[in-house]
């Protein structure tokens, strides 16, 4: 079960980087403005925000089985149409679709780990699955420009109709081996517990305190990682580089994050969260200075610094699905509500980003906004330490 939601999330992190290396192209193609392909970046989570709580209470009714198999057939969608586009707003919409699939895959993986996993091995199996994203995301940014492109003689829709037909082909991976019979028997179990109408399950959640801070929390991690990732290719061409240097660079920090989510997560025992969060909210601080530099070794550190913090929207889900008030049978509907509040910040990211590049002609200011984001985390962080 493991293997096929890293898979399902290794198609989430494909699909939502297979942009960022196609902007030049695809502004250049459908005569888009930088400001403009900052709102089809910031598409799907804007859809996110609407459908994220619905979408998590549809995953604690339908079962993982099929709200994940729903989750992937969005996704390989959004891909196909994104390939068909013809303009700002078919694009828009193809990118949008993203946002009906993708929450409920975000609700239904914490709901997985809380329900096949206890202990510490909740910790180190979240680090395993949040992998699948990063790998993802350094296929779509290293390969892109480097293979892709070639291969299909420039036509960057070949490219997106070739990831849509990777997502749907691991559907099928998922629907396989969600037969197993231990699944089953557990969807047998959950079927049978008295459930609350969503209404009353969501006011429960929203008036726990602890919720209250971390999705504040979740919409401050996600401007960070959503703008930054979203424009970071084109950050590092601004700095000289041609699309193959940028793709490859850019891939750093997602290989980093990948050592940092089969690390990190294991070491985030309850007693030692409110650290482990502090000092990734300062790494991704520091990260953002460094890449306001000219000079490649801070920019490399700056990469790699980036890379350490691709980990903190999963622990602040760790922390989510182990507070005391929260059963295994809301967890769907509580990680709904984080992604509902969190994509706050998930669409005003890659459009901040490109609403501050267009106006100041460059991204050092859009940079300097984002290492603010962090000392405002930090202070968060401190709020949610007395319910922790």
């Amino acid at each position: 079960m493991l293997s096929g939601v890293w898979l399902l999330y290794y198609c989430f992190g494909l699909t939502a980087s297979a942009l960022a290396p196609l902007v030049r192209p695809i502004t250049s193609d459908l005569q888009m403005s930088y400001a403009a392909m900052g709102s089809v970046l910031g598409a799907w989570q804007l859809v996110y925000i609407g459908s994220a709580l619905p979408c998590g209470t549809l995953v604690d009714r339908m079962g993982l089985r099929w709200a994940l198999l729903l989750a992937a057939g969005l996704i390989g969608l959004s891909c196909m149409l994104r390939g068909l586009a013809f303009g700002h707003a078919s694009l828009f919409l193809a990118v949008a679709v993203f946002g009906l699939g993708g929450p409920l895959l975000s609700a239904g993986a914490p709901k997985l780990i809380r329900l096949w996993f206890e202990g510490p091995e909740r910790g180190l199996a979240m680090g395993l699955y949040i992998t699948g994203p990063a790998l993802g995301g350094v296929t779509a940014l290293s390969l892109t420009n480097a293979m892709m492109m070639p291969l299909f003689e420039g036509e960057w829709r070949s490219v997106l109709f070739t990831y849509g037909l990777v997502v749907w082909a691991s559907s099928l991976f998922w629907l396989a081996i969600s037969f197993h019979p231990l699944n089953h028997s557990l969807e047998r179990l959950q079927s049978q517990v008295t459930r609350q109408p969503p209404l009353a399950v969501f006011t429960k959640l929203i008036r726990l305190p602890a919720v209250q801070w971390i999705l504040l929390l979740g919409i401050g991690a996600f401007l960070y990682n959503h703008g930054l990732n979203n424009w970071l290719h084109e950050i590092l061409q601004t700095r000289g580089m041609d699309a193959n240097r940028a793709g490859y660079w850019a891939s750093l920090p997602t290989g980093v994050g990948i050592l940092s989510a089969l690390i990190i997560p294991r070491l985030a025992l309850p007693q030692r969260r409110i650290a482990v969060l502090t000092g990734l909210f300062c790494c991704a601080g520091v990260a953002a200075l460094l890449l306001c530099s000219e000079l490649d070794m801070l920019i490399l550190a700056g990469l790699a610094l980036m890379g350490v913090t691709q980990i903190m929207i999963t622990i602040l889900l760790l922390v989510l699905v182990e507070i005391k008030g929260i059963r295994d049978q809301d967890t769907g509907t509580a990680g709904g509500l984080f992604f509902t509040a969190a994509e706050i910040g998930g669409v005003l990211g890659p459009l901040s980003l490109g609403l501050i590049s267009d106006a100041t002609g460059g991204f050092t200011p859009a940079l300097l906004m984002l290492s603010v984001v962090c000392l405002t985390m930090l202070f968060l962080l401190r709020m949610l330490r007395p319910h922790m």
